[in-house]
């Protein structure tokens, strides 16, 4: 099985994405085949996204880090805009990571942000302080038997969530990963480790209740 992703490339970490995802289904579909032959048999195809006419053909879709102000303005000029809030009405998968969060959310507390308005959480930009402040984390995540190695910079905080929001991992008291209905969402960078497990429950495991 083929699954097709789009990863949107205005900007930010587009090949560190997709290689996370082709691993993550590699992961996923190694040895389902039934046949004990231990061979993948699910693999991912992943395309960049530019322009409209593209994410209606994605299973599963990624909205990586950057500059949220310039992402958001370059999917509304294009059209990609609804494009994506159609794929999450449609209850199809969506990983946002960092700035890829403050354009997902309702409220970025910025008016330069034409948010996407699709997770019902509140977002300070670049809460966690500037490039020189980036750091890693072990985070605990809901779903992972072990800690994840979170990679943050210039990340965004999540100082409000909504009642259908549900916090998989917190980082002194403040949520880093929440999940509404298909989409999951990280205030750091997921595909800048070796580690696809965040990918992986994106798009192919369920969060235990």
């Amino acid at each position: 099985m083929t699954i097709t992703a789009g990863v949107v490339a205005v900007q930010g970490d587009v090949s560190e994405h997709a290689a996370a995802v082709r691993r993550a289904a590699r992961a996923h579909g190694h040895g389902r085949s039934g046949t004990g032959s231990g061979e993948p048999r699910e693999a991912a195809e992943v395309h960049e996204i530019r322009t409209s006419g593209i994410v209606p053909d994605c299973d599963v879709l990624l909205v990586p880090g950057g500059e949220s102000t310039t992402i958001s303005r370059l999917l509304a000029r294009q059209g990609i805009d609804e494009e994506i809030r159609e794929h999450v009405r449609a209850g199809k998968p969506l990983l946002a990571t960092c700035a890829g969060l403050i354009v997902a959310s309702r409220d970025a507390k910025d008016d330069r942000v034409e948010t996407l308005d699709l997770l019902d959480v509140s977002v300070d930009r670049n809460a966690f302080g500037r490039q020189v402040d980036s750091f890693e984390a072990p985070l605990s995540v809901t779903g992972l038997d072990e800690p994840f190695p979170a990679v943050f910079i210039r990340a965004p905080m999540i100082d409000e969530v909504g009642a259908d929001v549900e916090v998989l991992a917190t980082w002194e008291d403040r949520p880093v990963a929440v999940r509404q209905g298909s989409i999951l969402a990280t205030s750091f960078h997921p595909e800048l480790t070796d580690d696809d497990r965040i990918h992986r429950l994106a798009f192919f495991e369920t969060v235990p209740a």
